[in-house]
């Protein structure tokens, strides 16, 4: 059963606090890389894609926790199915965010691809392609484009949309059920907030999402290769 929401938007440090949340005992934690590593989990999703609601016993099955999109998008009605559960909305500058977001669509979906491509990767490209009726309606409520064009909106509509989310996110939940985290803040107000330990003399996870993201497509169209797990190098 779900113990940890992650209400924030991608790019706002949701790899570092998946691999966060599954050193403190909140694993596994349900990520994009999920859906990208598991083909069949597509299926789980796919009602989003035409409004329908989601059995969240489902789609989560099996995990303590979940961070980024598509999971995060969904947090008002993770957190009504599972009233337990605290949520943890990451954040960041939102500028600094929003060229994060520029650099992750210059090398991930919006990459110019080859014309041959190894199997494997034509395979991943035609599952995500099935998974495009989500990942639309996601953009569009959350930012007001459509990802199947590739393109971000502006700078201050999409800076907008962001501080939105965030305020939307604290007005509806109560204080005590509630972080509002920039994981540049460490261990310390994440372990506080879910009451465990601070890991001893370990550092906290900071990982390189553009440059994962860079790496695994590098491996995955010229390789075919597809990571075993979300590790990422470090910042």
């Amino acid at each position: 059963m779900l113990q940890v929401i992650g209400a924030g938007f991608p790019r706002t440090g949701t790899r570092s606090l998946k691999v966060a949340l599954e050193r403190l005992g909140f694993g596994p934690c349900y990520h994009m890389f999920e859906i990208l590593s598991k083909p069949d989990h597509i299926e789980r999703w796919l009602p989003a894609g035409s409004g329908e609601p989601l059995d969240w016993d489902k789609v989560l099955s099996g995990y303590r926790s979940a961070t980024d999109w598509p999971a995060s998008h969904f947090w008002r009605e993770q957190a009504a199915a599972y009233p337990d559960a605290k949520v943890v909305l990451t954040v960041r500058d939102p500028q600094s965010w929003y060229r994060s977001m520029q650099a992750l669509m210059a090398v991930g979906p919006g990459r110019a691809l080859p014309d041959a491509l190894p199997p494997a990767a034509k395979k991943m490209f035609a599952r995500m392609e099935r998974l495009r009726p989500v990942t639309d309606r996601i953009s569009q409520e959350a930012l007001g484009v459509h990802f199947a064009n590739m393109e971000l909106p502006e700078e201050s509509a999409a800076v907008a949309a962001f501080d939105r989310h965030i305020e939307t996110v604290k007005a509806v939940l109560p204080a005590e059920r509630l972080l509002v985290f920039d994981v540049r803040e460490g261990w310390e107000p994440l372990c506080r907030f879910l009451d465990v330990e601070v890991p001893t003399g370990e550092p906290f996870p900071h990982l390189n999402e553009s440059e994962w993201m860079r790496e695994t497509l590098e491996k995955l169209v010229t390789e075919g290769v597809f990571p075993t797990d979300a590790t990422a190098p470090r910042q």
